[in-house]
């Protein structure tokens, strides 16, 4: 169902944007995806909506996140139903806790982790904002995916922590590196891969969320007309879709995809 009220326990159910400039932002995002902006009280936090329904979050970098050098980033969310236990239990598996756990008035309470292998994550605790309300729909998220410099490592973590389970796909060709689905439950979550070899630099791990979109190649021509850029892609993943790995003018990066084989 694209309409979603709820997030069942271990699913992503978030993805926010920290970005350099939230005014310059809140435009770019709203002419590549066709969402529309709404301030929270405060003017600190907006909330994009498509069809209506919220779909992610954006602020603007602070001062002290400026100051610690934080880069432009995506941040995935993961919806649990106690971010102090879960939180305690990602510290006993090995995970850096950034953020310890707090209240966000009126709507959840949140925690930031840092995986065993560097990818950051957050888990949400709802309170009267459940999430995205839509979902795998042009303009709004439809996958999360972990790219980590230790697989292994990483599928022990997030089995552990989340009860996920975990198989490699059959759309893997055999020259690719290995292609790891999560499951939450019957649920696909999220997908995984290994960063192997000096193609990947020094990139660090992390979790990159995806947006449907009704055309692939169109979005990366637009997202670079709009001062941003195509990382990778557009490239076709076989009976899954077209994707491709967009940065943001401020060098944010996540994926868009056109759903469908």
């Amino acid at each position: 169902m694209p309409e979603r009220t709820s997030h069942a326990p271990g699913s992503f159910c978030w993805p926010e944007i920290a970005a350099e400039d939230a005014g310059k932002a809140k435009a770019f995002y709203a002419e590549l995806l066709g969402w529309e902006m709404q301030d929270a009280p405060g003017g600190f936090y907006t909330i994009a909506f498509r069809k209506g329904h919220a779909v992610a979050g954006l602020y603007g970098l602070t001062a002290d996140q400026k100051a610690r050098k934080v880069p432009p980033h995506w941040l995935s969310y993961v919806r649990v139903d106690s971010a102090d236990s879960t939180a305690a239990d990602a510290a006993d598996l090995g995970a850096k806790v950034l953020k310890e756990p707090f209240d966000v008035p009126f709507v959840g309470r949140m925690a930031m982790l840092e995986d065993p292998t560097g990818a950051g994550f957050a888990l949400w605790e709802p309170a009267g904002h459940e999430g995205s309300g839509l979902v795998d729909e042009p303009g709004a998220p439809c996958w999360y995916e972990l790219m980590t410099r230790d697989a292994a490592k990483a599928k022990a973590f997030y089995e552990g922590l989340f009860r996920w389970t975990s198989k490699v796909s059959k759309n893997s060709a055999p020259s690719d590196p290995p292609y790891t689905e999560f499951h939450n439950g019957k649920d696909q979550v999220g997908g995984m891969m290994e960063m192997k070899g000096p193609q990947w630099g020094a990139l660090p791990s992390h979790w990159m969320p995806y947006i449907a979109v009704e055309d692939c190649d169109a979005t990366a021509r637009r997202c670079a007309e709009l001062g941003g850029k195509a990382i990778h892609g557009p490239a076709d993943i076989p009976r899954v879709g077209r994707f491709a790995v967009l940065g943001a003018p401020d060098g944010a990066a996540f994926s868009v995809i056109r759903l469908g084989g």
